[in-house]
């Protein structure tokens, strides 16, 4: 099933989250297995990330390889808010 981890840092602003994707990016660790689908939105340093994963188990890897970049880029993600998806609507390509 899949889930919707929803992050609320409580500060990161635009070029902090770019330097994060970047590195991910760099590092081999993104597009992570399992992700379907990564929103940022917000303004200022009040910047917010949704993550759609494939299941519980690719979310878990994918953070355990997030959380030490986190940690030497200085970012806080605080704690995800993390539900069950009932549905989910695709546009066809």
């Amino acid at each position: 099933m899949s889930l919707l981890a929803r992050f609320a840092p409580p500060s990161m602003t635009a070029e902090q989250y770019d330097a994060i994707v970047a590195r991910l990016y760099e590092e081999g660790i993104h597009p992570a297995p399992g992700l379907e689908l990564e929103v940022c939105f917000g303004s200022g340093d009040q910047m917010k990330v949704s993550l759609l994963f494939d299941s519980q188990e690719e979310f878990e890897a994918f953070g355990a390889r997030l959380q030490p970049v986190l940690a030497e880029m200085g970012m806080d993600p605080g704690r995800p808010e993390v539900v069950e998806v009932h549905n989910v609507i695709r546009r066809n390509p």
